[in-house]
Order: C-alpha cells, then structure tokens, then sequence
C-alpha cells in the first residue's frame, strides 16, 4: 500500500462471483456506502459496469452534488476500480477463499488524483478509511455467515 492509499480488508461469507455483481451495478452502491455520501445513480448509468464505463452518482455531502465516475479496471470477479474526475480511484479487490468466503479489499487512491494537496487539506484519507470500515460492515452483513 502506498503512501497516497488507504484500504481496508475483511473477510465476506459470500463467493466473489456474488460480490463481484453487487459492485458492478451502480444501482447497489448505495446499499453498501459506509461513508453515507452515496445517494442514487445517475439516470444514464450502466445496468452492469464494465471496463470503459461511464457512471454517474447522485451524492451528498454537506450539499448535494452529481460525480462522474469511469471503469478503469475490470477482472470479472476478481478486480474492479472507478476514477473520479480529480483522478482519485475506489479499488475493489476479490480473493477466493477455499471455504466459499471471500477476502474482500476496498482502496481509496489517490495517488492519481490531479490535487493530492486537497484531498489531504480535507482529511479525505482519515474520513475515508472509517466509510471503508463501516462499508465492509455493512457488505458483511448482507452476507451472514
């Protein structure tokens, strides 16, 4: 993990296969945000994301607000990573496990973001890390073991 990431692992009772369809509809997003900034997707978003794919959220923080998001990696079932337009990325990491769990790894980077000094200025990465807790929380129990 570098300097400019923060993430998050846990241990989900669900098949990547499971998880990976729940990450890869913006329409679910909200169900899972721990940040509590994620309201609705945007009206022309993707019923299931891919590499290339264009997304907007409905967000609110403070002040409501629209982002724009684009797929900037894809492994079905194993890897998934949108960029904002200030180029910070959400990173979803999916490993397999034996016992039909999966270790689950959620990374904010913003080792690509266009003003790196903002998102430090505004505690991003602290606030950041504590939705990653709470939204692995949250993943984990729409999957009770």
């Amino acid at each position: 993990m570098g300097t400019r990431q923060v993430s998050r692992t846990a241990v989900i009772a669900a098949s990547a296969e499971q998880l990976f369809e729940l990450l890869a509809d913006p329409a679910k997003h909200p169900l899972i945000d721990g940040s509590g900034t994620v309201r609705s997707s945007g009206a022309s978003a993707p019923d299931r994301l891919s590499l290339g794919a264009r997304f907007g959220m409905e967000m609110k923080m403070g002040a409501t607000y629209k982002i724009q998001n684009t797929v900037v990696e894809f492994e079905e079932n194993r890897l998934i990573a949108w960029r904002h337009f200030m180029g910070h990325r959400w990173r979803w990491l999916l490993k397999p496990l034996d016992d039909g769990k999966t270790q689950v790894t959620e990374t904010f980077d913003w080792s690509t973001a266009t003003a790196p000094f903002v998102i430090r200025l505004a505690g991003f990465p602290r606030k950041n890390a504590q939705g990653i807790e709470k939204t692995l929380e949250r993943l984990a129990g729409m999957f009770p073991g």
